[in-house]
């Protein structure tokens, strides 16, 4: 007995500490239903880049429900560096169009903030209408094309995707 009771709180423990931190309490206001599906590790070139998780209604993603992507990252980046990288992988996606591609540009550069380690940015997709961006303590700000949402949350969940074992992580798919 004591043995599974043991047992039942070291798993239950294991997944509140994969679960990562809360999100921002301004984004809980507005989407209270978001639960953490799953999470992983960025590296490149063997240095930790960031921990990202991704927040679902229910019990599975779907891009036609609101969700959460939580990144939070472990060394500095300027915000223009999150918007250029942004922009190649939508590139490489197949956005392509260059009208749209300085719009998205401008939005980005318009929301994006430095970070440094410790900081966290959430991106909220809101179906149909628009991208919401989220510091630890604050909104920062929103991207109103739906278009630009789906871009930009495919360069981590498209099957396409630059990191698809953090995909699969994330998405909490089979190995």
């Amino acid at each position: 007995m004591r043995r599974a009771l043991a047992a039942a709180v070291f798993l239950f423990a294991a997944a509140l500490a994969q679960a990562g931190p809360p999100l921002p309490v301004a984004l809980v206001a507005e989407l209270p239903m978001l639960r953490p599906l799953g999470e992983g590790r960025l590296r490149w070139l063997g240095l930790h880049v960031y921990d990202s998780s991704l927040w679902v209604p229910g019990d599975a993603w779907s891009a036609e429900r609101p969700f959460a992507l939580d990144i939070r990252y472990a060394m500095s980046i300027k915000g223009r560096d999150l918007t250029e990288r942004s922009l190649a992988e939508m590139k490489r996606l197949g956005y392509t169009d260059p009208g749209k591609l300085r719009r998205w540009e401008n939005a980005m550069d318009g929301v994006f903030p430095d970070i440094r380690p410790g900081d966290r940015l959430v991106g909220v997709s809101i179906p149909g209408r628009e991208a919401r961006f989220y510091s630890q303590d604050r909104f920062l700000g929103a991207v109103a094309d739906p278009e630009f949402a789906r871009a930009f949350f495919a360069i981590w969940l498209d099957p396409g995707t630059s990191e698809p074992k953090l995909r699969a992580q994330m998405l909490r798919l089979e190995p």
